[in-house]
């Protein structure tokens, strides 16, 4: 029987199961609370290195001090401080380099070069000691980079020509005026070079049209801001969209194709604010290929209807990150990127206080697939074998184990680590991509990483960060289709100022159905070295 005031048995087990509920969702609170301070403890971490450290990925161990011992001091939990030997593949060992010796490199070759001859004066050629007259032994030559920007004005004269017999008796005089080629720009005061001397500055230069327009207005020769956006988009749409389109065409038959995405703001851009993302995608052809091709396309968006237009039917290897888009091309062979997966380890490696432990064991994984890499890269072919053939054989013993040994290691450790750290996403997106990730083991023709065209894309990031953005759809399609032809040059070891040149000078004299292929850059290299 209860005391009048005092709670019943069963008012006191309701309130003790009332504090147990309220109890586990502190714990459960608690839980999620520390998993988001860790995250947000890594992205701070990570923003802190992005602002501060060197971006390279290279000899990452080096930003942290001795990152395996502290990996070793580190005992939080038992899976952080196991170090897993990696398999013993007889991978044969790499050769020490000597270091390359240092000092000015010699001025080439092929630069015209013009003597500039000092003699001394005629009362200083007595010898000091028996003054007799001293004869010339030979000279002291020493050479000096020198380099004069000029503009200068073309006059087109055209003479005019008219009969007189006709201009004594007759009622018409005919006058013939004699032709001139015909200009890239008509009514344009832009020659080709001067044309060519604006783009190489905008796009391999990453100069922005204002700062150009400054440096004519140096030169003595006022060129607004406007009329270089004029030269720019006409070049493309009058001209170089051609070679674009032929590109196009000769990349979609190659057996290997690079594809990835970068993001471009347009301001006037038809349904969207002018702070909204639009994309540029990146195509680019093999390492190995014989015509190295680099495309840029300009879409608004990032789905999949633009690689899947762009590409048509493409039956070739696609190789790309694990964005969803590029995987929907059913008639590709997809191939993912192993640099994706590692630099994900990278930033764990990067987020971790004391460095070392899982990110730096998985490290090592990559670090010996990459050795592979470089060695099969290097081997020459057997007797009666392919390149291909050499590569893939030489992955098959030298790989395979590796990637075994990595797969069993991330399926132990998966169940280990939280989700939402750094760690937790290289871990997953690592085995959701494995069998991508692993592909290229399968054919020796298959690159292992998409870094060929992302080190084409830092050209276009790097020039982004100077004009900032488009400010029409019409601009940023010729920026994709001029940065194209750049990289492109770039690709094929064209000097890309030279080329420009003598294709808006060639151009616009044939017409819109004559044959161009001998105005590609990588033809174009063939004709420069005959």
């Amino acid at each position: 029987m209860n005391r009048t005031g005092e709670p019943s048995v069963a008012e006191l087990m309701a309130q003790l199961a009332a504090n147990a509920a309220e109890i586990a969702a502190l714990k459960a609170e608690k839980e999620t609370l520390s998993q988001r301070v860790v995250k947000l403890e890594e992205e701070l971490a990570l923003a802190r290195l992005h602002r501060f450290a060197p971006r390279s990925e290279k000899h990452v161990d080096r930003i942290f001090n001795e990152a395996e011992e502290a990996a070793d001091e580190d005992g939080a939990d038992s899976h952080e401080s196991e170090v897993i030997d990696i398999p013993d593949t007889g991978l044969p060992p790499v050769e020490s380099t000597t270091g390359q010796k240092r000092g000015r490199r010699p001025l080439p070759q092929n630069l015209p070069r013009e003597r500039v001859e000092y003699d001394l004066p005629d009362d200083q050629k007595a010898c000091p000691c028996c003054r007799g007259q001293m004869h010339r032994m030979g000279e002291a030559v020493t050479e000096q980079l020198h380099i004069e920007v000029k503009a200068k004005v073309l006059q087109n004269v055209r003479f005019k020509y008219a009969c007189r017999h006709c201009d004594r008796t007759g009622i018409n005089t005919p006058v013939v005026t004699a032709p001139m080629p015909v200009q890239p720009l008509p009514g344009s005061i832009a020659t080709a070079s001067t044309l060519a001397f604006a783009l190489v500055h905008k796009y391999v230069d990453g100069t922005p049209l204002y700062r150009l327009a400054q440096t004519f207005e140096r030169a003595g020769v006022p060129v607004s801001r406007g009329a270089l956006g004029h030269w720019v988009i006409g070049s493309s749409e009058k001209h170089l969209h051609r070679i674009y389109d032929a590109l196009k065409l000769r990349l979609r038959s190659q057996p290997l194709i690079h594809g990835d995405e970068t993001t471009v703001q347009v301001l006037k851009e038809k349904d969207k604010e002018a702070t909204s993302t639009s994309y540029m995608w990146a195509y680019r052809s093999g390492d190995d290929s014989d015509e190295p091709i680099v495309l840029l396309d300009y879409q608004p968006g990032r789905g999949q209807i633009h690689p899947q237009t762009f590409l048509g039917d493409y039956r070739g290897i696609l190789m790309s990150d694990g964005y969803t888009a590029w995987r929907t091309l059913d008639g590709a062979i997809h191939i993912g990127c192993m640099a994706h997966s590692r630099r994900r380890f990278v930033d764990a490696l990067k987020a971790r206080k004391k460095g070392g432990g899982p990110p730096e064991q998985a490290l090592r994984f990559f670090e010996q697939l990459y050795r592979v890499e470089r060695q099969a890269r290097d081997k020459k072919p057997d007797a009666g074998e392919t390149k291909a053939d050499s590569v893939r054989r030489f992955r098959q013993q030298h790989s395979i184990p590796v990637l075994t040994a990595l797969k069993v290691w991330l399926d132990e450790i998966a169940p280990k680590v939280m989700p939402d750290t750094k760690l937790g996403d290289a871990v997953s997106y690592t085995l959701n991509q494995w069998d991508y990730l692993t592909r290229y083991t399968d054919d020796g023709r298959m690159p292992i990483d998409n870094n060929i065209l992302e080190r084409d894309i830092r050209v276009f990031a790097t020039g982004r960060k100077s004009w900032l953005f488009s400010d029409t759809t019409d601009g940023a399609k010729a920026s994709a289709v001029i940065y194209s032809l750049m990289l492109t040059c770039r690709a094929c070891g064209v000097e890309p100022l030279t080329w420009l040149r003598h294709v808006l000078t060639e151009l616009p004299q044939r017409a819109g159905d004559a044959d161009i292929d001998d105005l590609l850059p990588f033809n174009f290299t063939q004709t420069a070295t005959a």
